[in-house]
């Protein structure tokens, strides 16, 4: 269950005459009071809850015709959706969405972006977003019509848009609709709108302004049709098209080319197009890492659309040697792709967040199948878990002949042996921050509550081994369902019948994890849950000689230790050891030093050397000589074989398995990219303020957090790290950061008495308030980019200095209405209040509003406020806003605002 869902199961619990507080939310469910308020805010802008008061605020729960959570999310217009997986498409959505909102019709709208960026798609895009906010009738019509067709024919030109009238022309043999008629009520979609000549151009005019136009051969009919334009080019608009037509085109929404777009954004292209040609071949596609990381970096001039074009080739001849038995499966490898695909693996576009995606190092395959929205890593073969291991002994006996009470006995001798040695394994892994590396925090959460269920079951306290051998264990068996492979325990009624208490606590541990991880797991598994619990404590014996410590040596003064902090750094550890060898001292030094080093720290266990070159190479055999241990060497090291070298033998695997894992990462090298330097004290720009009470320790922490996982431009944005030293002395401190910026939201373990948005430290460690954040950055960042785009739209003010007027109109409404613009809201009112202040300096009309008096009875409050803070935008600019104007203000506030919490 959602956060938010169970908050609102407990306002229906707690739904009382007089209401339930936030805090009280918070408290009975163990959560924070800022999310509690979060949460309830949503169900109040969804309709499902209400409040009242003022602080405190008390919500009450909307019993009647109210859809749950996951409806609502599902119900989301699917631009929202779509918005997700492509978060460079932010300022191009959100300007369509305004210009769809746009009073009273819409506003037309010009999309710029190179071929196969997604024109016509995006186009379909806002048209499906108008029907479903109810904007557009859902039988509105979508009329496409490709300029190139007519360029050279004005005639056909004119009957093609307009329609004609029998006589008209040659062959006109009956009253025939053109395409903007028959656009009524919906799009009408010029592509290629640079073809059109200027004629043609001047043709829309009186269509674009009064909304009327005639049929050819018509002289008296004037026709009208509520079409709203959209067009298109590739080229650039100043330099194609009139500027007489420009100016009628207020809203100009560019689309990024593939190389503007993030790498993760690409991702999710690949793996959306590899998912419908596997749903059209009714087939999982198998498609190598190295694939994978060449369609993600290979140069594609032709964009989105070669991308998909390349994508469909290659599933095609992988189908063509599946269906002529070539392969087994359809199966896609880097060696089967052309050579202009395949070059991609010789760039270095790799981002260095994508190793999250690719730390599991040993798999080398994605599975794509029409049915799974999340991609798959192939199963490893490597029985490295019991299930694999029953599997492999099952697969193993039964060719033998082995079957009945005679299998029975042999497969309890491996699971009896497995779990007698299972511990040493996660002996290694002492530390749940060290373990929420590898297995994630939705496992440690999962195990946080079956320990305390056990502990108190079994009257004792688990170990911090079996803790680790616990998370290890759920995490290999929720990675097998997820793929679909069985889970079996063929000594399920033994153990049932040997550890009935132990059995009994595994059945409601299942419950625990269906209950969180949203997974459903068989019986079978709380048999392997139970010998857990039953083997704690055995002693295992002669098992040291397995561990693997990971030893990087590489030339440079301080090669090897950038290495190791690196990877130690991700992996949340220290396990990895870094030995620097300086190119000034010779081998047999850094050798001598070596061994001093195992010496002195007495190293027994087996050690994988990962080193960069030439003699380095054979310190092995030296050590394997004077030290008795086992060694493995691995040349060319880079990070991220530290990192999988590190991982693996943290989890307790043997040499020979780190070394097989690590060496499989040489098909899968990284890029590092350097950290941006820091900036110096911010001047006019939007700030994230960082605070904590204890110095500046924990909010530059924090900091560093937001630094990894925003994205902003630095020449707009800072974060601003500043500690508690009194609580005048930190308002006074925010004052002054507003003197020269815009602090738009603070991060800090107390309450701090502003209308900012605020979050908590542990929703910024927790990486739950990250998103939040960047919906924040990026409306900001559209907001200030939205100057450019409007100073060719705005003939009468100067755009830059207009947005900052309406900043603070719009503040001031906040302010005295006691709430805060969604940010969603902010790009659509400045665009209506920039676009209509233009038209008013001009001189230009003032369409009136219907029902203007009913409505402003009915938002007395809202009219006068709103009244009051256009008074300085008529002094200032000389012009009028009247009443009609001040209504179609309203409504956008209306629409949008999610009042505040005072």
């Amino acid at each position: 269950m959602k956060r938010i869902d169970a908050v609102y199961e407990k306002l229906k619990e707690l739904n009382t005459e007089e209401g339930t507080t936030a805090s009280e939310i918070a408290d009975f469910l163990g959560i924070s009071r800022a999310n509690a308020s979060s949460d309830l805010n949503q169900l109040c802008k969804e309709g499902k809850a209400t409040k009242t008061g003022k602080k405190p605020v008390r919500f009450k729960a909307v019993e009647d015709d109210i859809k749950n959570y996951q409806e609502y999310k599902e119900d989301r217009p699917y631009i929202d959706r779509f918005l997700e997986k492509n978060p460079s498409l932010f300022s191009a959505v959100e300007q369509a969405k305004a210009a769809i909102l746009y009073p009273p019709h819409g506003m037309h709208m010009l999309i710029l972006g190179e071929t196969g960026v997604g024109k016509s798609m995006f186009a379909e895009l806002i048209h499906e977003y108008a029907i479903e906010i109810g904007k557009m009738d859902k039988n509105s019509p979508f009329v496409v019509f490709n300029c190139a067709d007519y360029t050279n024919n004005p005639q056909l030109l004119v009957s093609q848009l307009f329609g004609s009238q029998k006589g008209a022309y040659t062959g006109a043999d009956c009253d025939k609709a053109g395409l903007i008629e028959k656009a009524d009520g919906g799009i009408f979609f010029l592509d290629e709108v640079h073809r059109l000549p200027p004629e043609g151009q001047e043709m829309l005019f009186t269509f674009i302004d009064k909304g009327t136009f005639r049929r050819l051969g018509e002289a008296d009919t004037e026709r009208k049709s509520k079409a709203l334009i959209i067009c298109a080019t590739t080229e650039n608009p100043n330099s194609v098209l009139l500027n007489t037509f420009m100016r009628r085109i207020p809203m100009i929404i560019h689309l990024p080319n593939l190389k503007e777009r993030s790498i993760e954004e690409r991702f999710n292209l690949i793996c959306r197009f590899i998912r419908e040609e596997s749903a059209k071949l009714g087939r999982s596609i198998i498609v190598s890492v190295n694939s994978i990381k060449a369609f993600l970096s290979y140069d594609c001039p032709n964009n989105i659309g070669q991308l998909k074009t390349d994508i469909q080739l290659a599933c095609a001849k992988a189908y063509a040697d599946f269906v002529l038995n070539k392969k087994e499966e359809i199966r896609i490898n880097s060696i089967d792709l052309p050579q202009h695909i395949k070059s991609g693996l010789y760039t270095e576009t790799e981002h260095r967040k994508l190793w999250n995606k690719f730390l599991e190092i040993n798999k080398r395959y994605y599975v794509f199948d029409k049915n799974e929205e999340s991609v798959l890593l192939e199963e490893n073969t490597e029985a490295d878990n019991i299930y694999e291991i029953i599997d492999s002994k099952m697969n193993e006996l039964q060719a033998k002949g082995f079957k009945g009470k005679e299998l029975d006995e042999e497969m309890e001798k491996d699971i009896e042996d497995y779990f007698g040695k299972y511990f040493h394994k996660v002996n290694k892994i002492t530390s749940s921050s060290d373990l929420e590396n590898i297995v994630g925090t939705g496992i440690i959460k999962t195990v946080d509550e079956m320990v305390k269920l056990a502990e108190k079951g079994l009257e004792r306290e688990l170990s911090q081994e079996l803790y680790c051998g616990i998370a290890l264990h759920i995490y290999n068996a929720v990675e097998r369902i997820k793929r679909n492979r069985k889970v079996i325990n063929p000594q399920l009624n033994k153990i049932r019948v040997e550890h009935p208490t132990e059995f009994n606590i595994a059945l409601d541990c299942l419950k625990i994890i269906e209950k969180i991880l949203d997974v459903s797991m068989p019986i079978d598994e709380a048999g392997f849950l139970a010998m857990l619990f039953a083997y704690e404590g055995r002693e295992v014996k002669n098992q040291n000689n397995k561990d693997v410590k990971v030893i990087v040596i590489a030339h440079g003064n301080a090669t090897a230790t950038s290495m190791v902090e690196a990877a130690n750094k991700l992996l949340g550890t220290n396990y990895a050891i870094g030995i620097n060898a300086p190119l000034d001292e010779k081998p047999q030094g850094v050798l001598s030093r070596l061994k001093a080093y195992l010496r002195n720290t007495d190293i027994t266990s087996d050690i994988l050397f990962l080193v960069d070159m030439g003699s380095l190479a054979t310190f092995g055999e030296e050590i394997e000589k004077e030290f008795r241990v086992k060694t493995k060497t691995i040349p060319l090291v880079s990070t991220l074989h530290v990192i999988e070298a590190a991982r693996k033998a943290m989890m307790g695997s043997s040499l020979e398995e780190v070394y097989e894992a690590t060496l499989s990462v040489n098909t899968f090298i990284e890029s590092i990219e350097q950290t941006k330097p820091q900036d110096t004290a911010p001047q006019g720009k939007n700030v994230i303020v960082t605070i904590c009470t204890t110095g500046e320790g924990s909010a530059v922490a924090i900091k560093s957090i937001l630094e990894k996982y925003l994205k902003y431009d630095e020449n707009m944005f800072e974060i601003i790290p500043i500690n508690l030293v009194g609580t005048e002395t930190v308002y006074s401190r925010l004052e002054n950061i507003e003197k020269e910026n815009k602090i738009l939201c603070i991060v800090s373990s107390f309450k701090i008495d502003m209308r900012i948005p605020q979050y908590g430290l542990h929703e910024v460690l927790s990486l739950e308030a990250i998103n939040s954040i960047q919906k924040l950055i990026d409306v900001e960042s559209t907001y200030l980019k939205m100057g450019d785009t409007l100073s060719n739209q705005l003939k009468n003010i100067n755009s830059k200095e207009a947005l900052k007027d309406i900043r603070k109109f719009i503040s001031f409404i906040e302010n005295e209405m006691e709430m805060r613009v969604d940010p969603n809201a902010l790009i659509g009112i400045a665009l209506h209040m920039a676009c209509m202040m233009d038209r008013l300096k001009g001189g230009g009309f003032v369409d009136e509003f219907a029902g203007r008096n009913d409505y402003i009875l009915q938002n007395e409050k809202l009219y006068k406020v709103v009244k009051k803070a256009s008074e300085k935008l008529n002094t200032r600019y000389g012009i009028n806003i009247s009443e009609d104007e001040i209504c179609y203000i309203m409504t956008f506030f209306d629409y949008k605002i999610v009042l505040a919490e005072t």
